[in-house]
């Protein structure tokens, strides 16, 4: 007999000899199907589920999340109780679990899970303000995880659509009107900033929201969304125009804001930003010989804004522009 022959002929001798420490890694529960158990781990499994739920409150308390997890998720799992009186608070510590672990999708899609199977658990509130944390995490450049486990990127898209999936939860909770405004800094934090789709999330919770202070501050972020915009278009001023009428509204229900003077001081310099632009069109029907054209929008520069810079400039080429046509 070879060397390794007899290697062989020991393990099995070992196995016969000794059967009880042979490891059992899969195990198969009636409403759970297979699953994998270290051996001598089995030591969190109960009968019925108040007692399984008792073990995982105690596993939470002292920081045990595995075993909670593993005894939470046979609650929910199992085809007798996942429908239970017990399961609400086993979904509800899976989600604390995850975020103690730092798993925060995960428990932001286990708090989602608890929401859409037990809509009238009584701390309803409190797990949206938790998912709501969550959200905010990310808006704050948290890195999303690849399979949730590798920290991959950060994603202003899905933080975005964790805070519509709030705003479905609870639009008029403690944390929905937030929720939409936070929405409209997401669409700014982007990599290439929105500032059209964040004016118009703000514009929705002012909308939404008129009559709480959260309505009065997505009027005005709005038209700060739309200034910022305005800031990047060289030749469509309208947005200007819709940054100046948001502004104005703003001034109008809200005088006695503290941002009015702030709010008037960027009427004042959108208009001089209309002006320029219409200033800049002129110069280019000009420089084309398309004089009508020219004379028609340096006008326009000075109506937009009799007092800027640009004024004086347009007065001086109108008359230019007219004293050539009288030749």
């Amino acid at each position: 007999m070879n060397r390794w022959s007899a290697r062989v002929l020991g393990v099995l001798l070992c196995l016969l000899l000794f059967p009880e420490r042979a490891p059992a890694p899969l195990i198969y529960t009636p409403g759970e199907g297979w699953h994998y158990e270290k051996v001598g781990g089995g030591d969190w499994v109960r009968l019925n589920a108040k007692d399984q739920l008792a073990v995982a409150v105690t596993a939470f308390e002292h920081q045990d999340y595995s075993v909670a997890l593993k005894a939470c998720r046979r609650i929910v799992k199992h085809e007798r109780w996942r429908f239970g009186d017990y399961a609400p608070e086993a979904q509800y510590i899976l989600g604390r679990c995850y975020e103690a672990k730092g798993q925060d999708e995960k428990a932001f899609k286990a708090y989602q899970e608890l929401l859409t199977k037990f809509p009238k658990v009584d701390n309803y509130d409190e797990v949206v303000l938790r998912q709501f944390v969550i959200a905010d995490k990310f808006l704050a450049g948290q890195w999303f995880k690849l399979w949730g486990v590798i920290p991959f990127f950060p994603s202003m898209d899905k933080t975005i659509k964790l805070y519509e999936q709030i705003i479905k939860n609870g639009a008029y909770s403690k944390v929905g009107p937030h929720a939409q405004l936070q929405i409209g800094a997401a669409h700014e934090k982007k990599v290439a900033p929105s500032y059209d789709a964040a004016a118009k999330a703000y514009e929705q919770a002012a909308d939404r929201y008129s009559d709480q202070p959260i309505g009065t501050d997505g009027m005005y972020k709005a038209g700060e969304a739309y200034q910022k915009q305005a800031k990047r278009a060289e030749y469509d001023q309208s947005v200007a125009g819709q940054a100046i009428s948001t502004f104005s509204d703003f001034v109008t229900l809200h005088p006695n804001d503290k941002r009015v003077p702030e709010a008037q001081k960027q009427m004042d310099q959108l208009r001089t930003e209309q002006a320029r632009g219409s200033f800049a069109i002129a110069q280019f029907y000009e420089k084309r010989r398309q004089w009508e054209g020219a004379r028609v929008y340096y006008n326009d520069a000075l109506r937009k804004d009799p007092g800027s810079k640009y004024a004086d400039e347009a007065l001086r080429r109108i008359d230019t522009i007219n004293k050539r046509r009288q030749k």
